[in-house]
């Protein structure tokens, strides 16, 4: 039976950016966009009032110019200054550049609550997902590359689309909207941009490809970075244990130097941009200046008639250059944006690989949900790898009777931990069968089958908040008798009734304001507050002195009585009362039974006793 492994630990070909490895359907710019905008459609009532907002202000923008040619007009005339027709234009013009900065101001804090909403949606998305995801994602994708993505790749997202996007929605009408505007006033005029907005279209496409992956190494750098300080920040007592605080820092110069160097090429490359289309921007405008001088001095001379295709006023040229600049501003504009655009696609690329990332495998049709659990768990030629080419468990059979505890030792590396993946289901076996209780496991919800299960670890882990609240997080319905009872049991009350706020003292993040063995000591009375039937116990008592140690043990024949236990040791004194006793040694079972049948044998196990014990 082929149940295909996720990759995980045994196949980290690069950590960093496991995501990376895997093709995105939208990772052209189109399909981002396109993804994008999904997410705003989702608040359209507020984008069409955004663009309501967005036709009227430059509406009203685009008839200052107008205003203005027509003062200028009645300012030239032939007659004399029409100073009626001056003021009335002039104030028309003021009151539709007021009327434009209100609405403009309205459309950004509409833009902004639209793209704060979308925020709030990715982040909810981004966090649900990396839930759904398999152990494997995290065995081989830094948190710190996560953290950078759920934080700093969608507050790039979010300033696009709270300022980028509204400059380009009204860079797309003004563009349109003079161009109107100038054919009306003087159709020959416009044959300048016949030429240069080609050549400005053409640069910014062909300078755009080569920056956009500036901008996705970028984020990929910076998310390096993030990762390393998290890995030593979370290690800073043994830096400076072993005096490393050196090294460490020159090797964080050096990722930091790589995110800085990645930040400055995607910034220069993407700076040249602007300034360029500007230049070819202004040369247009000075072609149309030069243009309009001339044909307004050949009307002036009477060689062109009034009303003639090559016919124009002062006014009229003053309006085209007005309209020109308003014509070729927001291209330069859009030019100027367009690298932050860059940025903020490479950053949801990111945010969205992991969205495509494959969640868990579902549960089958008809599984089965577990109930009123026996314990009965057997494994049949079970085979595993983390990745194919290198398969960690070969052919493992064994047998745990209900409320039997069976013991796995074995060297590092041999596959212990690995069993307990397979227990819980953070992985499929590659092939083989698990069952518990008779039933196949991949028939089983994989819910009821880790509610089946109470797990302590040797990395023990605790979240913000009081002891009270991390002892019943397995437990949610527990009464403070029952947590004290536990705690009791854990020979844990005693410590937590000497802190100032006993139940209700808060730990900081993963109780770090807390020794090591009394984290652990609280995970044990988390696991006694648990009534689930199968006990998982991995190096348990590895961070207690040896006196607790003694004191855990008996509180831990309490806690495993009834219950099928699987335990992990290397202390060799903490599993001799185990029913069955496994030795893993390269994948495979070297020998089983119990300590005294194992001891008789003289193999593996025997010499591993004596050298603790001699």
């Amino acid at each position: 039976m082929n149940r295909g492994g996720f990759g995980g630990r045994g196949g980290m070909s690069n950590p960093n950016n496991a995501a990376e490895n895997k093709k995105l359907d939208g990772k052209t710019t189109r399909g981002i966009i396109l993804r994008l905008f999904g997410y705003i459609m989702k608040y359209w009532y507020l984008f069409l009032v955004a663009l309501a907002f967005t036709f009227t202000s430059n509406w009203l923008s685009l008839m200052g110019p107008e205003y203005s040619g027509n003062a200028i007009d009645a300012i030239a005339s032939e007659g004399g200054v029409q100073f009626s027709v001056v003021w009335e234009n002039v104030k028309m013009m003021i009151v539709c550049y007021a009327l434009s900065a209100v609405m403009t101001y309205a459309l950004s804090v509409i833009m902004i609550k639209i793209s704060q909403s979308i925020v709030r949606t990715m982040r909810k998305q981004l966090f649900e997902k990396l839930t759904s995801l398999p152990v494997g994602f995290f065995d081989t994708t830094a948190t710190g590359d996560i953290i950078s993505r759920i934080s700093y790749d969608i507050d790039t997202v979010n300033s696009s689309l709270s300022h980028d996007l509204i400059q380009v929605m009204t860079s797309i009408y003004t563009v349109v909207g003079s161009l109107i505007f100038m054919w009306r006033i003087s159709p020959p005029m416009i044959i300048v941009f016949v030429v240069t907005v080609p050549i400005s279209i053409i640069f910014t496409r062909y300078r755009s490809k080569k920056v956009r992956p500036l901008f996705k190494a970028r984020s990929r750098k910076l998310g390096e970075l993030n990762g390393y300080a998290e890995e030593m920040l979370s290690g800073c007592r043994t830096i400076k244990a072993y005096n490393r605080e050196a090294e460490i820092g020159s090797r964080f110069d050096a990722r930091n130097k790589d995110a800085m160097d990645a930040f400055y090429n995607a910034e220069y490359y993407g700076a040249t941009l602007g300034p360029s289309v500007n230049f070819i921007n202004n040369l247009s405008i000075s072609l149309v200046m030069i243009f309009g001088g001339i044909l307004y001095m050949y009307s002036q001379s009477g060689a062109v008639a009034e009303g003639a295709l090559f016919f124009i006023t002062l006014g009229g040229v003053a309006k085209f250059v007005q309209y020109s600049r308003k014509f070729a501003g927001p291209i330069n504009e859009f030019a100027n944006i367009l690298h932050e655009f860059q940025s903020a696609f490479s950053a949801a690329e990111r945010v969205f690989r992991i969205l495509d990332e494959e969640p868990e495998k579902e549960d089958i049709a008809g599984a089965k949900v577990l109930t009123d659990v026996k314990g009965d768990v057997d494994f049949e030629n079970v085979t595993f790898g983390y990745v194919p080419e290198k398969t960690i468990l070969r052919d493992i059979s064994v047998h745990a009777e209900p409320g039997k505890m069976i013991a796995i030792v074995g060297p590092t590396g041999a596959g212990k931990t690995t069993i307990i993946n397979l227990l819980m289901r953070f992985y499929d076996v590659n092939s083989g069968t698990i069952r518990v209780d008779g039933d196949d496991m991949y028939g089983i919800t994989r819910a009821s089958l880790r509610h089946a299960y109470t797990m302590v670890l040797q990395d023990t882990w605790l979240f913000h908040g009081t002891i009270y609240e991390n002892i019943v997080y397995g437990k949610q319905n527990a009464t403070r008798e029952e947590v004290e009872r536990a705690a009791k049991a854990a020979k844990i009350h005693n410590y937590i009734m000497r802190l100032p706020d006993g139940y209700d003292t808060v730990l900081s993040d993963e109780g770090v304001n807390i020794s090591k063995g009394q984290r652990q000591l609280i995970t044990i009375a988390r696991a006694m507050l648990s009534d689930s039937p199968m006990l998982i116990l991995d190096e348990a008592t590895s961070n207690v002195d040896s006196r607790t140690e003694i004191k855990i043990q008996e509180a831990m024949g309490e806690l495993m009585r009834g219950r099928t236990c699987f335990v992990i040791a290397h202390r060799l004194s903490t599993i001799q009362n185990a029913d069955k006793i496994l030795v893993i040694r390269d994948g495979k079972i070297s020998e089983q039974g119990n300590h005294e049948e194992l001891l008789a044998l003289g193999g593996f196990y025997s010499t591993l006793y004596n050298s603790q014990f001699s």
